[in-house]
């Protein structure tokens, strides 16, 4: 394991200075499965609607990291025994945790791959390092899977109010430009405490737990379900099935090599091994991007109308409304399309489809935000606000959407 500098330091634009915490967390972060989150960008197709999201997957990573540093060392200045070993699993499996994501963070789970979580993929890369770094990952992984003792360490890691969203609200925000993402992460770990091995908030951060959870609310709304976001996100997905439809048929299409693997082969949590997390491992953003610029001159219809709609940013109208479309609308719009272009039904549901999108600012029904009041009592966080519209934010509101070409198209 290489000696890192005496302190190392990197420069972020949200915190300023992060000091990376020891041999072990710096050893990962060079490792060539992290450096590939430099490849991954944070948000997926969102630089199509907000030209400052080009942050990638690496940044947020090292951003939960500081928080992690930061919320370690609130709790032990109020009592709350941390040894150094447990700072160091918490801080790696924080560090961790979206590892296993592929190209544009989450298309990939919904096309070329059969339902391979990002979670799943993230778990195999922690088991492979922990055998490489001789079993230094164990306790981390324990952590990570809610399998440690201590299961306020986990809450740390993955609930509504951990290291990971705090992270991504605020530099989102920051990326895209979108104020009223904008959270106070500072305050709101300053009032973490744990509670009968429950982590909670103390009673006087209820406001900076409110704000947080209506930032959420309008991050979803305004930029992860923005959308023009949503179709161009729709579009990659439909892209990359058709891709590996044509691969499966016959067709010898121009790629990368770990991209054309996936194309060629059916993966599943079952055949994934630790020679296709290898392939996994070199696939990335660029491998998309280049594809869809060779692909533009593909003569398969789909192919090469959606790969030069997402190059040159010449996406589909979309429709949003609270009831799903009637068939009849949807039919009527593909066959418009079939007749101008003389293609399938099967090919136009490439142009027209389908699909809702769904917003849930918090639940209550598990892993509530708890806050700690000045008699000891633990209470969810909406049944103790005066904010009547925190109930509200708890109902999820469900809408549905209809992609289709422009009538110039």
């Amino acid at each position: 394991m290489k000696q890192p500098p005496k302190l190392t330091l990197v420069n972020d634009p949200i915190y300023g200075f992060i000091t990376i915490p020891g041999p072990l967390i710096y050893n990962l972060i060079e490792h060539r499965y992290f450096q590939r989150l430099r490849r991954i960008s944070q948000m997926g197709m969102s630089y199509l609607v907000y030209p400052g999201a080009h942050h990638t997957r690496f940044h947020h990573a090292l951003g939960a990291l500081h928080l992690m540093t930061q919320a370690v060392s609130v709790l032990r200045k109020k009592g709350i025994e941390i040894s150094e070993d447990e700072e160091e699993a918490l801080c790696v499996a924080i560090l961790l945790h979206d590892i296993g994501h592929g190209p544009f963070s989450h298309a990939m789970e919904n096309s070329i791959a059969e339902n391979v979580t990002h979670e799943y993929l993230s778990l195999l890369f922690m088991q492979v390092l922990n055998s490489e770094f001789n079993g230094k990952l164990d306790r981390a992984i324990a952590i990570f899977k809610n399998e440690y003792p201590r299961k306020f360490f986990h809450k740390l890691i993955s609930s509504q109010l951990d290291m990971d969203r705090m992270d991504y609200l605020k530099r989102d925000s920051f990326y895209t430009g979108v104020a009223e993402g904008v959270i106070s992460s500072d305050r709101l770990i300053a009032m973490l405490h744990v509670k009968d091995d429950q982590l909670v908030i103390e009673e006087k951060g209820i406001y900076s737990v409110e704000k947080f959870i209506v930032a959420r609310r309008l991050m979803y709304w305004q930029v992860y379900l923005h959308k023009t976001g949503i179709v161009a996100e729709q579009l990659l997905v439909k892209l990359l099935q058709r891709a590996k439809e044509l691969v499966q048929s016959g067709d010898k299409l121009p790629g990368s090599d770990p991209l054309l693997y996936f194309l060629k082969n059916q993966v599943n949590t079952k055949t994934f091994s630790k020679e296709t997390l290898d392939i996994f491992s070199k696939l990335d953003d660029y491998d998309i991007i280049s594809a869809m610029k060779l692909w533009m001159d593909y003569d398969d219809f789909v192919l090469r109308n959606i790969s030069k709609m997402l190059i040159n940013r010449e996406l589909l109208k979309i429709k949003l409304q609270n009831d799903p479309f009637a068939e009849k609308e949807v039919n009527s719009k593909k066959e418009i399309l079939q007749k101008k272009y003389n293609i399938t039904d099967h090919e136009a549901t490439y142009f027209v489809f389908t699909g809702h999108i769904s917003n849930q600012a918090y639940s209550m029904e598990k892993d509530t935000i708890n806050l700690l009041t000045k008699e000891g009592i633990v209470k969810d966080v909406v049944k103790a606000s005066d904010q009547l519209n925190l109930k509200a934010l708890s109902e999820k509101v469900i809408k549905y959407y209809l992609c289709y070409p422009k009538s110039d198209y």
